[in-house]
């Protein structure tokens, strides 16, 4: 949805991106960019007594890869906006498969070049549970950037 120019899109634009399956690579690579070894993660034996029977894959990795899976068009995005209300709904584990859902919500003018799209954006598993919902701002370009 977010490979338009600002003058092209409008509240209430919808998309449903493709489908990830996050795997045991994923969480581990996480743990070690991010430095986040907590044991829900890491620990499978330790994740087995946990409320949730195994480990849970970082609420972080779910948000990048879940607003990630739009695939952005570089010529139209200037910039991540921010991010807010950010919940994470439902645990996501390995071996999940997300795809990504998003409503545009709000739009505003920002100086003669930009515009600030929101977009409620929710990462959806392969049982069809929301697992994460956020509002999802981003600077949008009024023309697309041409680079020779």
């Amino acid at each position: 949805m977010m490979n338009l120019p600002y003058g092209e899109l409008a509240i209430g634009q919808r998309a449903r991106s493709r489908g990830r399956t996050i795997t045991e690579t994923d969480v581990v690579n996480f743990c070690g960019l991010t430095g986040n070894w907590l044991e829900i993660h890491a620990n499978a034996e330790f994740a087995k007594k946990s409320m949730f029977g195994q480990r849970v894959v970082q609420g972080g990795l779910v948000f990048v890869i879940s607003n990630a899976l739009f695939g952005f068009d570089s010529a139209v995005v200037e910039a991540f906006y921010g991010v807010d209300k950010l919940r994470f709904l439902k645990p996501t584990f390995i071996g999940d498969t997300l795809h990504a859902e998003s409503e545009i919500i709000a739009m505003r003018d920002k100086g003669d070049k930009h515009g600030v799209v929101t977009a409620q954006l929710w990462a959806v598993n392969q049982r069809s549970e929301r697992v994460l919902s956020c509002e999802f701002t981003l600077l949008i370009r009024r023309e697309r950037l041409i680079v020779d």
